[in-house]
């Protein structure tokens, strides 16, 4: 039989520390008062967050969109830099961004940590960055979870993930119904490597031996400062664009996973086809190092990477410039990279990937052609 410990063991002993957990929600507090709508009720600390929705009563026909998401491995260059104010603002951008994507306002999110050992600044600190971008975004923080996982984690390492509801008009709802050849493809310029590619990019710095405080004259500062970049949010911007009068937008596309085509493809029905000329921009510099320092072949790392594209509009060609002003004065360069046609009666360049059928949705092809400018 086995015999009881000589002595009784704790939650503390197992590595849990409840009271580091109470001090971290004492400290990120006032980061979550900066984060609320008008429509939250009660405080920090429920079960559950609370939003009053009975605005919704006087939409036609709401519909409500969620997304969820996490950061990958971007976590481990800050915990690598031990840097942690910036990781929340890029959950935000990933999650509520994708909202956006159909025409919904992102109304509140909530948020979970999960740690290896709580230390309390710390997870003020990745708070505190999600509380910023969600005041930025227009979104309530409502709630959120700490977990302490000993075992598990590691005491430095930890992981992020959080989940965003929004709502729209089920007339106002942006997509693929809306897309027709001659709609032009619009990019908007990205802040850097936003939360995609970082098991690419940390495997390709490793190899290279290139440590994280490098100053890379490139960049213009230390290869880590440069990689902890945080993620453009869109959301208010494209909200913004959206009301504006005189001006149509039929698709949004994020560029997360899987590159610029591949989300591009999502947004187009069967049959359309979008070709995206490299001429029309230069990458910034970061994504031509990473694809020279690992010899990454151009589609791995455009399939991969951004490439300094964050979202893509597509509009009809009369809304172009308007579109592009009206971006410019938020403060986000965009520029025309492609047009949509029917696939049916388009000379498909050869040599040339075609990309469609991404992630499950039977959607339209795109194709990239040409070479990117110099620098």
């Amino acid at each position: 039989m086995t015999q009881p410990p000589a002595t009784p063991i704790t939650y503390a002993d197992a590595g849990v520390d409840v009271e580091a957990g109470d001090k971290a929600v004492a400290l990120m507090k006032e980061s979550v008062r900066r984060a609320q709508r008008p429509e939250v009720l009660g405080g920090l600390g429920g079960f559950a967050g609370l939003f009053d929705a009975s605005a919704l009563t006087r939409m036609a026909r709401p519909v409500l969109a969620t997304s969820t998401d996490g950061v990958g491995t971007k976590v481990a260059i800050a915990q690598a830099l031990d840097r942690h104010d910036t990781i929340g603002f890029d959950l935000v951008g990933m999650v509520v961004d994708d909202i956006v994507v159909c025409g919904a306002e992102p109304l509140f999110m909530t948020d979970y940590i999960a740690t290896g050992k709580v230390i309390p600044e710390r997870i003020a600190a990745i708070v505190s960055g999600i509380a910023d971008a969600c005041a930025q975004a227009g979104v309530a923080l409502v709630g959120g979870e700490t977990a302490e996982h000993p075992g598990l984690l590691e005491p430095h390492e930890y992981d992020v993930a959080g989940a965003a509801t929004g709502v729209v008009e089920y007339a106002d709802l942006l997509g693929p119904h809306r897309v027709v050849p001659g709609d032009v493809v619009v990019a908007l310029a990205s802040s850097g490597l936003h939360a995609n590619g970082y098991s690419l990019v940390r495997r390709v710095v490793e190899r290279a031996g290139w440590g994280l405080d490098r100053h890379v004259p490139q960049f213009g500062r230390s290869l880590g400062e440069e990689l902890l970049e945080p993620t453009r949010v869109y959301a208010p911007d494209l909200l913004g664009l959206l009301r504006t009068d005189g001006v149509e937008v039929h698709a949004l596309s994020h560029v997360t996973g899987g590159g610029l085509a591949a989300n591009l493809a999502r947004v187009l029905p069967p049959g359309a086809f979008a070709r995206v000329d490299r001429g029309s921009w230069t990458p910034p510099a970061v994504f031509s190092t990473i694809g020279r320092l690992g010899q990454v072949p151009q589609l791995d790392l455009e399939g991969t990477l951004n490439m300094g594209i964050g979202f893509a509009v597509l509009t009809p060609a009369q809304y172009v410039d308007i579109v592009i002003a009206d971006l410019g004065r938020r403060g986000i360069p965009a520029w025309v990279i492609g047009e949509v046609t029917d696939e049916a009666s388009t000379n498909v360049a050869p040599r040339c990937d075609v990309v469609r059928g991404v992630k499950g949705v039977d959607g339209g092809a795109v194709q990239v052609v040409g070479e990117h400018p110099p620098a």
